[in-house]
């Protein structure tokens, strides 16, 4: 692949970068830049985001290089003039970036081919404060109908609004409203001032991604301070992300194959995801991990004890497991459902800019635990699973066959425990000032980004968090088009994708 020259400061993930380092561009430079690297497969845009500036709006553009294992950072100053060149006029990945600023930072474009909100019913200049207002795409036809879904949903699930446009039971458009929480998450991350209330703050950002926001911030936090997690800290943080992985896909196949009428894998996939949120309470105290990963330590050890645990477990779940999901991916039944289903190209898959599941589905090798690695990645030497269907049958079995690798994964490293040192103690420590330290985790669902910029005084001037989601849910609504509206509960769960990451 040929290298292109850039203007932007090269960065491993989780490395700190002086603010005066990082190349303040001409916007129209900024943009044709950026919008040429996403155009290849090596790269895809990691965050995009504005922080306040005395000169105006400072964007900042996090670029990852999948195939070089680094960052490219870059920005560029809004100043006081009106509307800008949009990013996502050239390259269609940015479009949830731009929407998010648009409605935070009061940014405008010039080209935006979809200037709606993001999160919001309104754009920050707007004084329509109601969800009603949200303006909604319509068709007009006497063929046509349109069907909502949600707020509120049946069962514990989070607030989202879905508006399809129907011809018949044909999906011709669906346009998915997420934008009924807003906890300020982000804006808590610079108010609360204790690394304690941070870390509490990063692990509620996604419940069911505990680990991997956690693991997120440690990573950011220890950089900013200078600190040196031990190995034995890295291997639980990676061990962590590892079961959480395992649970969560387990519980997805029970959802897929509920969805399918499949009771027998829905009951069984079902029983099998408890032992391993028991076995992370038994570990940590908490099903979900809480309270285990810190900044430079974790609150509770791996022992050889719980290795053998952990051992006895895995053997039992893994009888279990095998025999129900082979069973599964050989009933003509489900397949019938699977196949063909929700399908994706990937030519559209690039184009969005997709990351984690969807991703891999579709044949790209875009696994941040291979091109980004942290902690015990770095010596795992981990090869992502890459599927070509794109349907729902591919993230299905890419759901199996990641259980498969991190079952291996988890058994392998259990049998080598480094010993525990000295836990770093950096709550007291202070962070570097005027410096942007940027980390990349591959959570279950994809990739995870946190971004932390610092004063003069070295104080959390702004923070950014991307969930995986934010790619993510615009390919669900390009995964319906075609579709039986019937489709929709089907797809949605083998993206199960996050709400309240999407909309912190």
């Amino acid at each position: 692949m040929k290298k292109l020259k850039t203007s932007a400061a090269e960065i491993k993930n989780s490395e700190t970068i002086a603010l005066g380092s990082i190349p303040v561009l001409d916007y129209d430079e900024f943009a044709a830049m950026n919008a040429s690297l996403a155009s290849g497969e090596g790269f895809h845009c990691c965050h995009l985001f504005a922080a306040p500036d005395d000169r105006g709006a400072r964007i900042f553009c996090i670029m990852a290089d999948d195939t070089d294992g680094k960052l490219l950072v870059s920005s560029a100053l809004t100043g006081r003039k009106g509307a800008l060149k949009s990013l996502t006029a050239m390259h269609t990945s940015f479009h949830p970036f731009e929407r998010a600023m648009a409605e935070t930072s009061g940014i405008v474009y010039t080209d935006h081919p979809w200037p709606k909100p993001m999160r919001y019913p309104e754009t920050a200049d707007s004084r329509k404060p109601r969800m009603e207002d949200y303006p909604f795409f319509d068709i007009h036809g006497e063929d046509l109908h349109q069907v909502g879904v949600g707020p509120i949903h049946a069962g514990v699930i989070e607030p989202g609004h879905f508006r399809f446009i129907c011809n018949g039971e044909k999906v011709l458009h669906l346009e998915i409203q997420l934008g009924y929480q807003h906890r300020g998450a982000e804006e808590l991350f610079v108010k609360k001032k204790s690394m304690l209330e941070r870390v509490m703050l990063a692990e509620s950002v996604a419940g069911d991604t505990t680990a991997g926001n956690a693991t997120a911030f440690a990573l950011v936090y220890e950089s900013l301070t200078g600190a040196k997690p031990d190995s034995h800290v890295m291997f639980c943080r990676t061990l962590a992300l590892e079961l959480e992985r395992m649970a969560i896909h387990t519980g997805d196949l029970a959802a897929l194959s509920g969805d399918v009428a499949y009771q027998l894998g829905n009951a069984v996939f079902g029983r099998l995801r408890t032992p391993i949120i028991n076995y992370t309470q038994s570990w940590s105290g908490n099903r979900l991990g809480r309270g285990q990963i810190r900044p430079g330590r974790v609150n509770f050890p791996f022992t050889e004890k719980l290795a053998r645990s952990l051992e006895k477990i895995l053997a039992e779940y893994s009888a279990d497991y095998t025999e129900m999901a082979d069973t599964l991916f050989h009933m003509p039944g489900v397949q019938a459902r699977f196949y063909r289903t929700g399908r994706l190209q990937k030519p559209d898959a690039l184009a969005m800019g997709l990351v984690g599941m969807p991703a891999r589905s579709t044949g790209i090798k875009r696994d941040a635990r291979h091109s980004h690695p942290h902690d015990y990645y770095t010596s795992l030497k981990h090869e992502p699973v890459v599927l070509h269907g794109g349907d729902v049958h591919a993230r299905a079995l890419l759901r199996d066959l990641e259980i498969r690798q991190s079952m291996n994964m988890v058994l392998g490293m259990i049998k080598n425990i480094p010993e525990q040192g000295r836990q770093a103690e950096i709550e007291t420590r202070k962070l570097k000032p005027a410096s942007l330290c940027v980390s990349v985790v591959e959570g279950w669902r994809g990739e995870l980004c946190h971004a932390a910029l610092t004063d003069k005084k070295g104080e959390i001037s702004c923070y950014r968090i991307k969930d995986p989601s934010m790619h993510n849910w615009f390919a669900l609504a390009m995964a319906l088009r075609g579709q039986e509206i019937s489709d929709f509960p089907l797809c949605n769960k083998s993206f199960n994708l996050s709400y309240c990451g999407h909309d912190l």
